[in-house]
């Protein structure tokens, strides 16, 4: 919330992110509270773009969290915005710092999409993850031996080298489910996730096999959607959810493409697809379930 009398003092700082913040979280953030400083001003976007001989977009992007930010960009800004304290402005700049360090997925780079690489970084600083899959184990809970299959599927001419690379980010990104401070991973996966031979029944079983070992985690859940549901609310396609505990990011829905990627963060979108999330996974099996349906599952295979 803003002070009163916003137009003659800057906005309430926003809280700085926790130490689990990725970069990518973090551009969000100090973006966040720079459109707040702004706008507490009644300062146009072609105002401060001209503080920073820059253009109104450029603004924008930065606000967005989009680009990275110019120490001396930021330091004009908060002297335009009236943020003359030289604690408050320490911390923003130290924020900047951060929020310019590459994160670990950066030396993946050569197998990692832009489009992809940003939903990397958000699920680096999440602290729930919801998933609904309907044709893959989440990347998170795949196997190596699996992910090489999944990964074969979209990438049939690559070398062993770049499967390799490939295989190697996905069970990076796997640590997290281990850290200190890790995220809640809540997935519910189609029944024909599970019954889809890929790789061949030994790879499968391999694959249920980590399941079984990751739901023993108390901070992964796993709901299995049998097929004697018949249709449900998520049949549009698989989707995930991100929430932050940082308290002014929004949720935010991911959905993959072929080649891209889609981000939605408008408050009446995400909230349609928390309210499928919340019936999908009351018409699914129990988690207390989990165990036994994968076992059966893995004795057929």
């Amino acid at each position: 919330m803003t002070r009163s009398h916003a137009h003659d003092e800057p906005a309430d700082p926003i809280p700085m992110a926790g130490p689990r913040g990725s970069s990518t979280v973090l551009r969000i953030v100090l973006g966040a509270q720079l459109r707040r400083l702004r706008e507490a001003r009644h300062i146009t976007l072609e105002q401060a773009g001209r503080t920073i001989r820059a253009s109104h977009s450029k603004i924008s992007r930065m606000e967005l969290g989009r680009v990275g930010f110019r120490i001396r960009d930021v330091a004009d800004l908060l002297t335009l915005y009236g943020v003359l304290d030289e604690g408050e402005r320490g911390a923003l700049l130290g924020l900047v710092e951060q929020a310019n360090q590459p994160g670990w997925w950066h030396n993946y780079g050569d197998v990692l999409p832009s489009w992809f690489e940003t939903y990397v970084g958000l699920e680096e600083s999440a602290s729930v993850i919801r998933n609904y899959e309907v044709q893959f184990v989440p990347g998170l809970l795949q196997s190596e031996d699996y992910a090489r299959a999944v990964i074969r599927l979209g990438h049939a001419d690559a070398s062993e080298a770049e499967l390799r690379r490939r295989v190697g980010l996905r069970t990076a990104r796997q640590r997290l489910l281990r850290a200190s401070e890790p995220p809640h991973l809540w997935a519910v996966l189609d029944e024909a996730v599970l019954r889809r031979p890929l790789g061949g029944p030994e790879v499968m079983r391999g694959q249920i096999d980590h399941i079984l070992d990751a739901i023993e985690l108390p901070n992964v859940t796993v709901q299995i959607a049998p097929f004697s549901i018949g249709g449900h609310a998520a049949a549009g396609g698989p989707f995930s959810i991100l929430r932050f505990a940082q308290p002014d990011l929004p949720d935010i829905v991911y959905m993959e493409q072929l080649t891209s990627a889609v981000y939605l963060e408008k408050r009446d979108e995400v909230e349609r697809y928390l309210e499928v999330m919340e019936r999908l996974c009351i018409a699914a099996e129990p988690a207390s379930e989990t165990a036994a349906i994968l076992t059966r599952i893995r004795e057929e295979l």
